[in-house]
C-alpha cells in the first residue's frame, strides 16, 4: 500500500482506456495504482505489473481509494461510484482522459461528439484528411486512447477524437480547435439524472473554446439559438431541416450539400453516395466536410476521402439475401433515436429484432416509426417484456432467447422483398461484451441460415 508520503494516480477500470492510461502515466515517471472490481481483469493485471504498476483486481479498497492523490476514472465508471463519492469526499482530486491528453499534446484537435453517429464521423474525418496528405491520428471513444498517441506520436499532425459524453463530464480543460457536435436523443439516461444534464454534457464540448476555436453544430439540436450564442467560439451551422442560420455552414438538401465558408463555396452531389445512406449521414457528411475545411484541409481532398470511403460494420451494414429477403446489421443502435434513423432509409416491410439491456429506454419514442415501417419484432434480451408491452397494440411481436432463434424467427415470419434488420435500441451488455460481438454473432447466424 502507498502511503500519503508517496502519492499516486489511481485508475479505476481496466478495460482499453484504463490500461492505456495506466501505461502512459508510468511511462511518465508517475506512481500508479490501478483497480478493477472485476476479478477476470488479472491477465491485464500482470502486464501492468510487468511495468512496475501496483494492481488491486477483484475488488475495491476504499482506503486506496483515501490515499491517491488524484483518482482516474475509466469512462465507463460512474461518478456516483460509492468509492469515488467518498474519496472525493475526502478531499482526493479527480481527473479524466482528457484533461491529461491535454497537457501532453501539442497538436491541433478536432473533438467530435453526438448521440449518434460519432463513429462514423470521425472516421470519416480522418479519411478526408489522409486524402488531403495529412497524417491524423484517429482515436478516443473509437477504440484507440488518445494517450496512445502521446506514447508513439509517429508523424501524426492532427488529432480526430471521438467523445462521449463520460469524458466530458470530467474535463476542465480539453479545448478542441475544431469541435463537432453531431446531435442530441434521449441516451444514458441510466447514468444522468434528467435529460437536461446529458444534453448539457454533450455540450461542454465547446466550453473552454475560445474566439481562435471553431464549433460546428447540427442546428436541430434543442435550445441551438440559445446556447449557441453563449460560445467564444466561430459557429458553422449544419441543417437538413431549414436554412442555416449562421454565416457559414452547410445546408443539407435532398440529393446535394451545399457548403458555404469564407473560401469555399461548393455543392456535394450526394445521390450517388452508396456507402452513407439516409438523411442522418447526410448531416455526418455536412459536419466532416466543414471540420475538415476549419484546419485548412482543401476540397478536392475532402472530396477524393468521401468518395473512397467504407461503410463502417454495425452500422445499417448490408450482409446478405437469402431467398429475396435482405439483412442489416445496426448492432450499433443502441439508443431510439438511432433506431429511428435506421428505419428511415427502408421502405417498409421490415421486421426488426429489437431489445438487450436498456438504459432507462422510452421505446414508445419509437411507435410512430414502427407504425410506419415495421411489420413485426422480434424482441430479445432483458428488455423483452418491455418492447412487447409498448407494441403489442402497434405490430406483430415475437420473443426469441437468443440471437440464433431471433434470426430462426425473424425469417421464418418474413416473405419476399422483406427486410430483417437487427437494430437493438439497447445496450448489449445482458448477452454479450459489447455491439461488436453482439452485431458478429447476427452476421454468424445469417450465414449459417444461408448455408
Amino acid at each position: 500500500m502507498k502511503t500519503k508520503t508517496s502519492p499516486y494516480f489511481l485508475i479505476i477500470g481496466l478495460g482499453t482506456s484504463g490500461v492505456s492510461m495506466a501505461k502512459f502515466l508510468s511511462s511518465r515517471g508517475k506512481n500508479v495504482i490501478a483497480t478493477d472490481i472485476d476479478a477476470t481483469r488479472s491477465t491485464v493485471a500482470k502486464q501492468l505489473n510487468a511495468l512496475g504498476i501496483k494492481t488491486q483486481i477483484g475488488f475495491h479498497n476504499q482506503e486506496t481509494f483515501n490515499r491517491a492523490k488524484v483518482m482516474v476514472p475509466s469512462p465507463g465508471i460512474p461518478l456516483t461510484n460509492k468509492f469515488i463519492k467518498t474519496a472525493a469526499a475526502n478531499g482526493v482530486g479527480i481527473t479524466g482522459e482528457l484533461d491529461i491528453f491535454s497537457r501532453y499534446n501539442d497538436l491541433p484537435i478536432i473533438a467530435i461528439t453526438g448521440t449518434n453517429g460519432k463513429t462514423t464521423t470521425t472516421t470519416l474525418i480522418g479519411d478526408m484528411l489522409k486524402a488531403c496528405g495529412m497524417n491524423p491520428f484517429v482515436g478516443g471513444n473509437i477504440g484507440t486512447p488518445l494517450v496512445d498517441h502521446l506514447m508513439d506520436k509517429k508523424n501524426t499532425d492532427i488529432i480526430v477524437a471521438e467523445i462521449s459524453s463520460f469524458q466530458l463530464d470530467l474535463a476542465k480543460q480539453f479545448k478542441p480547435d475544431v469541435g463537432v457536435l453531431l446531435n442530441i436523443s434521449e441516451d444514458h439516461l441510466d447514468r444522468y439524472d434528467t435529460y437536461s444534464a446529458y444534453e448539457d454534457s454533450k455540450w461542454c464540448i465547446f466550453k473552454h473554446q475560445d474566439a481562435s476555436d471553431k464549433a460546428i453544430i447540427n442546428q436541430s439540436v434543442n435550445e441551438f439559438n440559445k446556447k449557441s450564442q453563449q460560445l467564444k467560439s466561430m459557429i458553422f451551422a449544419f441543417s437538413s431541416q431549414k436554412s442555416i442560420q449562421t454565416q457559414w455552414g452547410a445546408n443539407i438538401g435532398s440529393d446535394s450539400i451545399d457548403v458555404i465558408t469564407k473560401d469555399v463555396s461548393h455543392k456535394i452531389q450526394t445521390a450517388q453516395l452508396k456507402q452513407l445512406q439516409g438523411g442522418h449521414n447526410m448531416e455526418n457528411i455536412a459536419a466532416a466536410v466543414l471540420a475538415c475545411l476549419a484546419v485548412g484541409a482543401k476540397m478536392s481532398g475532402i472530396l477524393k476521402g468521401l468518395k473512397i470511403f467504407k461503410n463502417l460494420a454495425h452500422r445499417i451494414e448490408f450482409i446478405k439475401t437469402i431467398n429475396e429477403i435482405s439483412f442489416y446489421n445496426d448492432s450499433k443502435a443502441t439508443n431510439t433515436d438511432a433506431v429511428i434513423r435506421a428505419l428511415e432509409c427502408f421502405d417498409n416491410n421490415i421486421i426488426l429484432i429489437l431489445g438487450g439491456r436498456e438504459k432507462d429506454t422510452n421505446f414508445s419514442l419509437l411507435i410512430k416509426a414502427v407504425k410506419q415501417k415495421v411489420k413485426t419484432i422480434v424482441a430479445i434480451g432483458e428488455s423483452k417484456t418491455h418492447i412487447k408491452d409498448t407494441f403489442k397494440t402497434v405490430c406483430r411481436v415475437k420473443e426469441a432467447q437468443t440471437m440464433n432463434h431471433a434470426v430462426q424467427t425473424a425469417f421464418d415470419s418474413a416473405v419476399k422483398n422483406d427486410i430483417i434488420l437487427l437494430s437493438p435500441a439497447c445496450a448489449s451488455f445482458d448477452m454479450y461484451e459489447n455491439y461488436a460481438r453482439r452485431g458478429d454473432d447476427f452476421v454468424s447466424c445469417v450465414t449459417r441460415l444461408g448455408n
